[in-house]
């Protein structure tokens, strides 16, 4: 394969979108990622209150946004145009800063998301297209900051500048805190009415060709669940006091699955976290960070 140099795609940008959302979207939203009965704050209109991760649904968000596209297709998309890949891509990890909570009422958010580095993992060892995205609302305050990270087998070896390794190393005594949960059958198919469509969530023939045996839960399903078991136990009922969070995305989860986040709290306003696949042992999230106010 001709070698390309894909520092070219740095500053590349998608066209602007937006989404008008309601009660009704952030409920589902807060469903999809696990909120249970007894959470009557994140699915009753009279008490409603986000899940702060409801902020990276514009990263691969398909369902009522304007201009309309048919898939997701988030900047780092724009390498395909360039590497013209055979093997599918894997999202890496993903990161999100809050500035202000998000209205759970009705709200519009506005973005336009940018390649912003792309990183050499070496010959044969692919690529990495990092992304950004500003998150406003219709009076153009910026709600959240999202970044993510794509990894594209088939474009190591250009002459790009090494990944930086993730700052969060997490302990190796016992995690202070754990919660167990369950991603239900039907896990992947509600937050795919939340906005990612992409097929690998939903079409049994199209998730075996990717290799896998069955649709898969989406990663940022995982994020969201993870999100609110970690506020649950270190800031319940107060999801607006979360300012940033991220988290490698470390290996698929498949829908019937007990799960369990492991948290480590290193200060006050900060703790490391684990999200972890019950029957098989393995971090589907690892090296993850979540800090509040």
């Amino acid at each position: 394969m001709e070698k390309i140099d894909l520092n070219q795609l740095i500053g590349m940008k998608m066209e602007p979108r937006y989404v008008e959302y309601n009660w009704r979207d952030v409920a589902l939203y807060n469903l999809a990622v696990g909120a249970h009965k007894e959470d009557l704050a994140y699915y009753y209109e009279k008490y409603l209150k986000a899940i702060p991760t409801y902020g990276a649904v514009p990263y691969w968000a398909t369902i009522n946004v304007r201009p309309y596209q048919w898939m997701p297709l988030p900047a780092s998309m724009l390498a395909d145009e360039l590497i013209k890949p055979t093997i599918a891509f894997l999202n890496m990890d993903h990161e999100i800063i809050w500035h202000r909570p998000i209205d759970a009422i009705k709200g519009t958010f506005q973005w336009q998301d940018q390649i912003v580095d792309v990183y050499d993992r070496g010959e044969g060892k692919g690529a990495v297209v990092k992304t950004k995205i500003d998150v406003r609302d219709e009076a153009g305050n910026l709600v959240c900051t999202n970044y993510s990270t794509t990894f594209f087998h088939e474009a190591g070896g250009f002459g790009g500048k090494p990944m930086p390794k993730s700052p969060v190393v997490i302990p190796e005594r016992e995690p202070d805190f754990t919660v167990d949960d369950y991603v239900t059958p039907v896990q992947n198919l509600l937050y795919r009415l939340t906005g990612d469509t992409n097929l690998i969530h939903v079409d049994p023939e199209y998730a075996k060709n990717m290799k896998f045996d069955q649709p898969i839960v989406q990663g940022l399903c995982s994020f969201g669940f993870a999100c609110r078991m970690i506020i649950d136990k270190l800031i319940p009922g107060q999801p607006e006091r979360a300012k940033r969070m991220a988290a490698q995305m470390s290996s698929p989860l498949l829908p019937d699955t007990p799960v369990q986040t492991q948290i480590w709290k290193i200060d006050e306003g900060t703790a490391y976290f684990r999200f972890i696949d019950k029957n098989t042992g393995k971090a589907v999230l690892n090296r993850g960070v979540f800090e509040w106010a």
